[in-house]
């Protein structure tokens, strides 16, 4: 069922009531466990990550896009999903993750790393989804600026900036 009414028996039950939509195809009212949608979301990367859900035999491939938590308690309240097909390219929100900087001999000097972007925006395959952007810092000085230009980003994917060369982090004087 739809509505405040049928969401709150949802609930009572022990399920959050969820909705999947997208693809060419009419939205799709599910309820999935609570438990389970709690660990998906307080896991990390649940926006980001295809998951298979059976609908009475019928398995659907969807991306979680959203989800309401209650402010108090902060509890699972809804959840939507969005249906890809095998061809779907879909704007999602990667990661950077910053290695080997034990190796930087600007950090080394007392340098500090200055992150202008902890996470990407970018167009990629709902296949491909890459779980974070890796940025090597081995022979960073101080004064050094890590640019979109020197990232090797995956295949078939691109970053939606609307700055020709973005500046992800620099190496800053102490």
């Amino acid at each position: 069922g739809v509505g405040k009414g049928a969401a709150r028996a949802l609930r009572r039950q022990g399920l959050t009531p969820a909705v999947i939509y997208g693809d060419k195809k009419a939205p799709l009212p599910i309820a999935i466990s609570y438990n389970e949608a709690m660990k998906a979301i307080y896991a990390g990367g649940f926006l980001s990550r295809v998951i298979d859900v059976d609908v009475d035999g019928e398995k659907h491939r969807v991306l979680p896009r959203d989800y309401q938590l209650d402010p108090i308690k902060d509890k699972a309240l809804h959840v939507d999903f969005l249906r890809v097909g095998p061809t779907t390219k879909i704007n999602v929100q990667v990661a950077v993750h910053f290695v080997n900087q034990d190796a930087s001999p600007g950090i080394k000097k007392g340098g500090v790393l200055n992150i202008v972007h902890h996470t990407l925006d970018m167009v990629c395959p709902a296949d491909a989804i890459p779980e974070a952007i890796t940025v090597d810092l081995t022979g960073r000085e101080v004064g050094d600026s890590v640019h979109l230009s020197s990232l090797t980003l995956p295949k078939g994917t691109s970053v939606r900036s609307h700055e020709k060369d973005l500046t992800v982090a620099t190496i800053a004087a102490p």
